[in-house]
């Protein structure tokens, strides 16, 4: 793949996270069906320049595993899971589940994203907090990759 061709995924993706992020925020928060959120995204937003099956793979395999997911981030955080912020709790959900799932994405891009969201959206200093515990996280979900430092 080009070097072109690889940014262009790259932004896409980007843009996938973006839009899954609020996706997931809004499945939490008014626990709408999501498909319906889904519909809702895509007829309200400009898809156009959006990895959509990457959006898709995020928006509807989350939910699926939310109860796995949130029981690999458990252990790893300093209070409830119900005491974190939503965005917090929805970057960690969808971090962690590219860890787990999406062994094509390295774990440094997962968390450099997940930074860059929680620097966006979360609270002032959040995007430290979702570091650290993601960090934490890619040291056991990707333990050969981290230690070889790539």
């Amino acid at each position: 793949m080009s070097k072109q061709a690889l940014n262009t995924l790259a932004a896409e993706r980007h843009k996938a996270r973006h839009y899954a992020l609020q996706a997931l925020y809004q499945w939490h928060m008014a626990e709408a069906p999501i498909n319906q959120i889904e519909a809702e995204f895509r007829a309200d937003y400009d898809f156009s320049h959006v990895d959509l099956e990457y959006f898709q793979a995020l928006l509807h395999g989350i939910p699926g595993c939310v109860d796995e997911l949130e029981a690999l981030i458990e252990p790893l955080i300093d209070r409830k899971l119900n005491d974190l912020d939503p965005i917090e709790r929805a970057l960690l959900r969808m971090g962690t589940f590219e860890l787990q799932q999406r062994i094509d994405v390295p774990w440094k891009v997962v968390i450099n994203e997940s930074v860059s969201l929680a620097k966006k959206f979360g609270a002032t200093d959040s995007f430290k907090y979702i570091n650290g515990v993601l960090d934490k996280l890619a040291r056991q979900l990707r333990k050969a990759e981290t230690d070889a430092g790539t």
